[in-house]
């Protein structure tokens, strides 16, 4: 069941770390992510590996368990750098074993691997994707582990701390000789049906006597006939640590079927085993034993989770519940203190204050506040404040930062402060500190945490309660020795009793996912911004336009995103030298008619991200109120709309026409429809509108006097509508012997194609004049030959359509009009690499389970009469994955999950 977990020689490890098997595994390229507030490491789920996540980290907070496999020395072990040497004795599981406890004390992760421990049991792929029991699990390693050990000062490990023994005894009533049998054991397993607790279940075990009499006589060897008896048990030696089964699984013997008992079945947080015991004449306290642990299982009998309740015995962690973090929110708004309280120079400085070191890093001075006062910076003062590191900053008086702002101190005149100040101070966080119990190491407060995979969340002992019954309830049980004593250089400590190897590896891959984040923090935090500078525009026909040309007028600038606007502001002062006066910075967009400016962008100690500032944003640098002397209305409400307005034309002595023709004129989104008349210089008349771009009668709708006032947005016009203007004594069937009409302004109609491909090019979009009726495949051509891209382009290569939002939607096939494909005139479309999905093809965005948001899909192009799970194939073969446990849900515009899909359809 678990593969070679007792194999220690060298083929084994071979072929399951380097060979084969090692390619079955997915490569972790990503960075992990930091530990999170408790500063705990989970364990990452291999894909079903949660009972074994659970069952390490009940090991991992066994500290006397821990640090005796610390003391095997590579002396005893080996070492990992020899596994391949053939004369080499290296003992796997053990080293693995070190490893990873190193990591989960020192390596700053949030959760650890245990991809190289499994390849040390042997175990394939496959393996890891099952489901096991953590009952049969520990029982398997613990053999494994002293099979390991065998001849080195470790061998007696597992017998040290988890050996007990049970006496059964036969009682003769008639010569009372005693007969009488031990047993050793490494975990108790206890019954639970019909049973309403652990110390009811140990008295049925160890204290109920089972009496033999009438038709079920005992042959006593002594006496030599069948006589009266009683059988009794009785814990004859206890183990430091006590592991304890609970049968939830049983099997009905009616239904012929297994099931899991969820019925309430309670334990205790300290247990007196002295009433369970043959030996009772020590103190009280050696039989105490203290939980620290419970394994729970959440599901049935056929399959579920595993996560696991721990005490964190040596404080290694930050504890404290949400309870705790609410009721700190309201002790600080308690009237006394409270404007020291609220003035975050006086808090930081105190710390600052009482700090030995002279520099201590920006994130442990976030963390030193949060132990002090019990509450972080990000939920007392960011929203007032701004970032801690920005506040630093905006301090250079009180605070000085190092040139990489990752340190901080104070100046030399601030530590001359009085001593009065500085008791002040400190009497000042001892008010704050005195309240939250969580951040204080409170040892009359159990420091317990809920480990489920790669989270860890703090939980109050009481939580444990809800774990007595139901679908998920308590399944394993660890209790240690209540006389058991850790010393004082363990408390809050990880790196004690650590070996000096395991130290300097932890600390070497702490370097290097410190350089590696930072790495990747300044690759991911840079925006590309587009830069338009008002005095390079001019406005007309109702929008903003270049005045000489787009390359003078728009400058792009690629910028940290976790700077302030303050910080964009003074960079572009120093780019722009010509400029003078007061700089505004607007978020400008691209519309049919032009460009037009939304929103001013304020609060200079704002990051990019705080502002909303999107990756690719127009931004519009001008005076903020007026271009080339015209001044600029701004905001959503007078956005320009480019309409298509069809009128009869005027001939030259002033009469109208027998011709309907067809132009383009713009409008302010606020103004009144009865405007239209104004911008044609005609009398007021007749307004038909037709949102849907054709010139059948019965497509038009005329506009009533009274709702010549209403605006264009309120009358449901957008970009490309059309308009119909005619006296009101002109006949309305005039549109239809018409039947066409001619354009004006041909230029007009475009579409915009955006260079996505890869290739490098002077262009990054080219306006292509188009009509309804034009094929895309000559579209794409034209912009590759306009774009100045490789021919070969033209074989691998399509258009999709840009959203809003800025996403690139399905392609459009070769061999459809713009009509066809519902591709609007003046909108913008992708040149990107890549075929465009034939007509017997379907073009699917997927995504993971695990990393559901907009811009994490990725797309696949599969066969129309492919079947659900040929395609769920190829889409874990696109993204990486591999495993059984998969499958397809539809997803909805918000990415909301329905139900599966049937894989035989």
């Amino acid at each position: 069941m678990f593969g070679n977990l007792f194999e220690e020689d060298k083929s084994t490890v071979s072929t399951s770390q380097y060979g084969r098997g090692k390619k079955l595994k997915t490569n972790g390229l990503e960075l992990p992510a930091p530990r999170e507030f408790t500063n705990l490491s989970g364990i990452r789920n291999q894909g079903g590996t949660c009972y074994l996540s659970s069952l390490l980290q009940t090991l991992h907070f066994t500290p006397e368990f821990r640090e005796a496999l610390f003391s095997l020395g590579p002396e005893e072990l080996g070492s990992l750098e020899d596994k391949d040497k053939p004369d080499a004795k290296v003992r796997i599981i053990p080293l693995q074993l070190q490893r990873l406890f190193a990591q989960l004390l020192l390596l700053d992760q949030e959760a650890a691997s245990t991809t190289d421990l499994t390849d040390s049991f042997g175990w394939t792929n496959e393996e890891e994707m099952r489901q096991h029991d953590v009952q049969e699990l520990n029982r398997i390693l613990f053999s494994a582990l002293e099979t390991s050990l065998v001849g080195t000062s470790g061998h007696d490990l597992i017998h040290r701390l988890y050996h007990g023994t049970i006496v059964n005894q036969i009682v003769c009533k008639e010569c009372k000789n005693i007969s009488e049998r031990q047993e050793d054991f490494l975990d108790l397993t206890v019954a639970v049906k019909n049973v309403s607790g652990l110390e009811d279940a140990l008295w049925n075990m160890y204290v109920e006597e089972e009496i033999f009499d009438c038709d079920n006589l005992y042959h006593c060897g002594s006496c030599d006939q069948l006589v009266k008896a009683a059988k009794s048990a009785k814990l004859r030696k206890l183990p430091p640590f006590l592991t304890i089964s609970l049968l939830r699984f049983n099997f009905d013997f009616v239904k012929c079927e297994r099931y899991k008992d969820i019925s309430c079945y309670t334990f205790p947080v300290r247990v007196n085993l002295k009433p369970f015991c043959e030996q009772s004449e020590l103190d009280d306290m050696e039989y105490m034993y203290d939980l620290f642990s419970v394994i729970i299982h959440k599901g049935g009998c056929y399959g579920g989770h595993y996560h696991v309740y721990i005490k964190d015995v040596d404080h290694l962690g930050n504890w404290q519940c949400q309870e705790e973090i609410s009721d700190t929110d309201v002790t600080l708004k308690v009237p006394q203190n409270e404007e020291e309280v609220d003035d975050p120079l006086v808090v930081l400085k105190t710390i600052l204050l009482q700090e030995e070191a002279s520099q201590i890093p920006v994130d442990q001075l976030g963390q030193k506040l949060l132990k002090k006062t019990g509450i972080s910076w990000n939920k007392k003062y960011k929203k007032q404040h701004g970032p801690l590191r920005k506040f630093l900053q905006l301090h250079p008086q009180i605070f000085l930062l190092s040139t990489d702002e990752s340190t901080v101190s104070l100046l030399r005149n601030h530590f001359a402060q009085a001593p009065s100040d500085l008791q002040s101070h400190a009497q000042l966080l001892d008010t704050l500190a005195s309240e939250p119990p969580g951040l204080n190491d409170n040892t009359g407060c159990p420091h317990w945490f809920d480990i489920n995979d790669s989270k860890v969340h703090p939980i109050k002992e009481k939580a444990i309660t809800q774990q007595f019954q139901g679908k998920e309830s308590a399944y394993m049980l660890f209790y240690r020795k209540a006389t058991l004593q850790r010393p004082s250089e363990a408390r809050a400590n990880p790196r004690y009793r650590v070996p000096c190897h395991l130290l300097k590896e932890m600390d070497a891959a702490n370097i290097l996912l410190q350089k590696r984040r930072a790495e990747c923090d300044s690759a991911n935090s840079t925006f590309e911004l587009h830069l338009h500078l008002g005095p390079h525009y001019r406005f007309f026909n109702g929008a903003l336009h270049p005045a000489v040309s787009q390359t003078e007028s728009m400058w792009d600038l690629t910028f940290d995103k976790r700077k302030t606007l303050g910080d964009l502001r003074q960079s572009i002062f120093q780019l722009l030298e010509f400029w003078e006066g007061d700089m505004v910075l607007s978020v400008a967009k691209r519309v049919p008619a032009g460009l037009h400016v939304y929103h001013t962008l304020e609060g200079d100690e704002l990051t990019l991200c705080e502002a909303e500032v999107a990756d690719g944003e127009d931004i519009f640098v001008w005076n903020g109120v007026e271009v080339g002397g015209v001044q600029i209305q701004t905001g959503f409400d007078c956005e320009p709309l480019l309409l298509h307005i069809l009128h009869l034309e005027l001939s030259g002595e002033g009469s109208k026409s027998e011709q309907l023709v067809e132009s383009p004129h713009v409008f302010p989104a606020n103004a009144e429809v009865g405007t239209v008349f104004t911008a044609l210089g005609t009398p007021v008349g007749t307004i038909l509108m037709n949102n849907v771009e054709s010139a059948d009668e019965g497509c038009w709708t005329a506009i009533p006097k009274e709702d010549m006032k209403k605006t264009f947005r309120e009358q449901g016009l957008r970009n490309g509508s059309l308009i119909l203007v005619q006296d009101s004594d002109t006949d309305n069937s005039l549109l239809p012997k018409q039947g066409r009409w001619t354009n004006s302004m041909n230029e007009l109609n475009w579409l915009e194609v955006k260079n996505f491909c890869q290739s490098e090019s002077e262009e990054k979009q080219v306006q292509i004049a188009v009509s309804m009726h034009t094929v895309v495949f000559d579209i794409r051509i034209k912009a590759i030959k306009e774009l100045k891209l490789m021919k070969e382009l033209a074989e691998n290569s399509c258009l999709r359509p840009i959203d809003r939002n800025g996403k690139l939607l399905c392609p459009v096939p070769d061999t459809s009009t713009l009509e066809e494909a519902e591709v609007k005139m003046g909108s913008s479309v992708g040149l990107c690499l890549g075929k465009p999905p034939t007509s017997s093809q379907l073009f699917l965005f997927f995504a993971l389970e695990t990393d559901i948001h907009p811009g994490a899909e990725m797309e696949v192009i599969v066969e129309e009469t492919l079947s659900v799970r040929d395609c769920l194939k190829i889409m874990l073969q696109k993204s990486g994955q591999q495993g059984e446990m998969w499958h397809l849900r539809k997803m909805d515009w918000c990415y909301e999950a329905g139900e599966p899909l049937c894989e035989e359809k």
